[in-house]
């Protein structure tokens, strides 16, 4: 039987070498590594309620200011009648679906899955890449999103183009019941930063989920990429949240067969006769403002304006 041919040692070499010792080593390896996951703070901040057979019927008082209640002397004076009328056609909203089908060879599956299992590792990055989605939705969706939520009378236009504290203040003058964060793109944020460096009024920062953020009068500025940015101008929202305080909800549907997270299952459907698997992934969830004065929407931000700030050094 004739020997395999060895590669003569380079001339001059007196031991072996890294590459031929890697050989016979074992590589530390990673997980499967995907830069679109982001921290999504926005479903971590929101409030979430379950419904019941995907649907939330959004209740609202008709004619608020009709209600008649008095302060009267300490006498018989007679005292107003009044009741609490009811919107008769509430707005109902549906959960929609985010969803996809991750299909894998049986052969991959049973062959490569050492260190780490293959399917789990399909599951787990398309899991969150349903749930960048999920994001995208709460904020864009043309039927549910803030941004198509917010009411017209909420909705105000920066000063200067580029966001200001002032802009802030007014935006707050908006939600000032009880607000709980402004989200706004990264860029805004770094907008905003700059304007309040400009004016001398650093703002502070507070820590949440172990990471920092800035505040301004106290409320968090969130980032979140899925915020658009279009011509150089992004969006600022201020939004009160929870139920108890008439706020925004995120909504979805517990008890899922499969379930992974709340609203989030993940089915086996079969093999195919081509030895492929298929699992079913499915997020359901949507959002409601339950009164107008939750959400206020800052628009036309001008995120690409500099400054020069004393001197420059070299």
């Amino acid at each position: 039987m004739a020997k395999a041919a060895m590669a003569p040692p380079a001339p001059g070499q007196l031991a072996l070498t890294d590459v031929a010792a890697r050989q016979l080593a074992n590589a530390t390896k990673t997980t499967a590594q995907l830069t679109t996951i982001t921290p999504r703070w926005l479903t971590r901040m929101l409030h979430w309620t379950p419904v019941e057979a995907g649907i939330y019927r959004l209740n609202q008082v008709k004619d608020p200011g009709a209600v008649e209640v008095a302060c009267p002397p300490r006498d018989e004076s007679e005292l107003p009648t009044t009741y609490v009328g009811y919107d008769e056609r509430p707005r109902e909203i549906l959960l929609n679906s985010v969803a996809t089908i991750v299909d894998i060879h049986t052969r991959v599956s049973d062959l490569y899955s050492s260190p780490y299992d293959q399917i789990a590792e399909q599951l787990r990055l398309t899991m969150e890449t349903v749930k960048e989605r999920q994001e995208s939705e709460l904020i864009n969706n043309s039927d549910y999103g803030l941004l198509a939520s917010a009411a017209k009378e909420q909705r105000i236009r920066p000063l200067n183009g580029a966001p200001t504290p002032d802009d802030f203040d007014e935006l707050i003058t908006k939600v000032w019941k009880e607000p709980a964060f402004f989200l706004t793109h990264p860029q805004g944020v770094a907008a905003f930063g700059r304007e309040c460096t400009r004016r001398g009024v650093p703002p502070p920062t507070v820590s949440l989920f172990g990471s920092q953020f800035i505040t301004w009068r106290g409320i968090p500025v969130v980032p979140s990429d899925k915020i658009p940015v279009e011509k150089g101008k992004t969006k600022v929202l201020l939004l009160r949240v929870g139920e108890q305080r008439q706020g925004v909800v995120g909504l979805y549907q517990p008890g899922l067969t499969g379930e992974q997270s709340p609203g989030m299952s993940v089915r086996f459907m079969g093999i195919s006769r081509n030895a492929i698997a298929s699992y079913l992934v499915s997020l359901y969830c949507s959002l409601a403002v339950l009164t107008p004065d939750a959400l206020g929407v800052l628009d036309d931000v001008e995120i690409g304006k500099f400054h020069e700030y004393g001197h420059s050094y070299r």
